[in-house]
């Protein structure tokens, strides 16, 4: 991670300055990025206080008044190493609640990784739809915005709240990454047609970046009780370099299939993008398949799960800090958002 985050911003733009009534907090479990965030944004942390009791529960507080202030909290809601994601979520509601009620004028809740939002809609009977039931819980606690990075259903994220919902793209962070094949053939490839309209918005992004046509394609997949099937794929990739874009990396399962179907195909190379590793077990065995070369992930959630040195040497975490930075001074100041956002 760079010691130094730089605000991201649109042809080296400058940022707008925050407003004096801006506070900014991270809760402990996430208080390296949040540190990162406040470095990129000028701005040090607000104080707070947070307790853990014998019987489990816990209090968070700021410990400096915070009426009629702009607060932003930034938590991301994975679970571990210390914590689970039930814990995070609780933690950062409890302490959005707090600053309410201390007379915030507004918090906005940054959640880069945003826990239970797999489950948006209902695939068998009786099914749960926890995204929907995550947003009741913010708004009961008063969040007046909540901003997470590449979630995994843009439109059921944003159609589960009635208050203002942003979600990040990841491209603007992994361009970089991807420009360092820009004199080769390039492909930007879908695993599934679930992230066909994500990978299309990055292919977008990089022929921009590049100045010429980027191949497209993506492969099939179908999951049933966690059971993955289908191989089929469409698209030129056969002597190019094969971007696979996705939102999270959990196994890895679903990229390798992937990148095994574009190799047999003639791809030159395959490098997988993802905002969030979330590298569950058995996917240091997966990742290791010699059909991906390289690996990039945010810093949304660490790869603390990974210990294999095989896979680590493959791996690249990019620090999703002045993405968050940037997109906290826009939301202070009323700037537009528009090239930082999935659509």
């Amino acid at each position: 991670m760079s010691n130094s985050p730089t605000l991201w911003s649109p042809g080296g733009q400058a940022p707008p300055p925050l407003p004096v009534h801006v506070r900014l907090f991270a809760l402990d479990a996430t208080a390296q990025l949040g540190a990162a965030v406040a470095q990129a944004l000028a701005r040090p942390l607000t104080p707070h206080e947070e307790r853990s009791f014998e019987d489990g529960e816990h209090k968070a507080r700021p410990l400096e008044g915070v009426g009629e202030t702009d607060c932003y909290v930034i938590q991301s809601l994975h679970g571990g190493p210390e914590e689970s994601a039930n814990d995070k979520l609780c933690r950062l509601l409890f302490f959005i609640g707090a600053l309410k009620d201390a007379g915030a004028a507004r918090v906005t809740a940054i959640a880069p990784y945003l826990c239970y939002a797999r489950k948006d809609r209902r695939t068998k009977p009786f099914d749960p739809v926890t995204t929907r039931y995550v947003a009741a819980m913010f708004e009961a606690v008063g969040a007046d915005r909540v901003v997470t990075l590449e979630v995994h259903n843009p439109s059921a994220f944003e159609n589960a709240f009635r208050r203002r919902a942003v979600t990040l793209s990841a491209a603007p962070l992994m361009l970089d990454v991807a420009l360092r094949f820009e004199a080769e053939p390039l492909c930007v490839l879908s695993p599934d047609p679930g992230g066909a309209k994500r990978a299309e918005l990055f292919r977008e992004a990089l022929e921009a970046a590049v100045g010429r046509p980027v191949g497209k394609a993506f492969a099939d997949k179908h999951r049933s009780a966690g059971v993955l099937s289908g191989d089929l794929l469409v698209g030129d990739v056969g002597d190019a370099t094969v971007l696979v874009v996705d939102d999270l990396i959990s196994t890895g399962a679903t990229l390798v299939r992937a990148a095994r179907a574009a190799r047999q195909a003639g791809a030159k190379r395959v490098v997988a993008l993802a905002a969030h590793g979330l590298f569950m077990p058995g996917a240091a065995e997966i990742l290791a398949d010699p059909a991906i070369e390289r690996v990039a992930v945010t810093d949304s959630v660490p790869p603390f799960r990974l210990t294999s040195s095989h896979v680590s040497a493959k791996l690249e975490v990019v620090p999703c800090a002045p993405l968050l930075a940037a997109a906290i001074a826009r939301l202070a100041t009323g700037a537009p958002l528009t090239d930082l956002l999935v659509f």
